[in-house]
């Protein structure tokens, strides 16, 4: 693949960026690969870090555990419709320990027994928001508020906020899925039905 592949935009590699290696370095550590989408916000140095500096508030959060963190990051993704958002945060469920046939079963989540009722309201609010205009109602904050702090609410929104300027990011950008994420929904998930 050449550098200019990697999206519309055209993106050079990591070593074109030497003042970034420490935050390219965190997100390896924490992914296991370098995002695309990270090397294109790189063109402008002030973007990629104060997203980075966000995405990892909201991560390093104790409020919600990293896998229903991931599992609003995907629900969220499916929702837009982002292909390489669901890839990566399909990938990152898996990684933060979610089982892929619950991964897989997203889509069904509630009719699904994989799925909690805490879980399953969470992700009512992922699917609603995601979609254009957005669907979220008083009615899914009463639901969440019943298993959920107002602390913790402030903590799913913001992973799907983080997650709605990626999935407009990476769609618009046309940004080119890694090899890692698109070989674990190639081989551990479609042939458990995913879409």
């Amino acid at each position: 693949m050449k550098d200019t592949e990697l999206t519309y935009l055209g993106t050079s590699s990591k070593e074109h960026f030497q003042e970034l290696d420490e935050i390219f370095k965190s997100v390896e550590a924490s992914m296991g690969y370098l995002p695309n989408a990270y090397l294109t916000m790189a063109e402008k140095p002030e973007l990629l870090k104060a997203f980075s500096n966000l995405a990892m508030t909201i991560f390093m959060s104790n409020e919600i555990d990293i896998g229903t963190k991931q599992l609003i990051a995907l629900g969220s993704s499916l929702s837009s419709g982002c292909k390489y958002c669901q890839a990566h945060t399909s990938h990152a469920a898996e990684r933060a320990g979610i089982n892929e046939e619950k991964i897989a079963d997203i889509l069904r989540y509630s009719e699904s027994d994989k799925y909690s009722d805490a879980e399953k309201t969470v992700l009512d609010v992922a699917f609603a928001s995601g979609r254009t205009p957005n669907q979220t109602t008083k009615e899914h904050f009463e639901n969440l508020k019943k298993y959920y702090s107002k602390t913790q609410i402030v903590d799913i929104v913001s992973v799907i906020s983080l997650f709605g300027y990626l999935n407009r990011w990476n769609d618009t950008m046309g940004t080119l899925l890694e090899d890692i994420p698109e070989e674990f929904v190639e081989k551990k998930l479609k042939p458990l039905g995913w879409v």
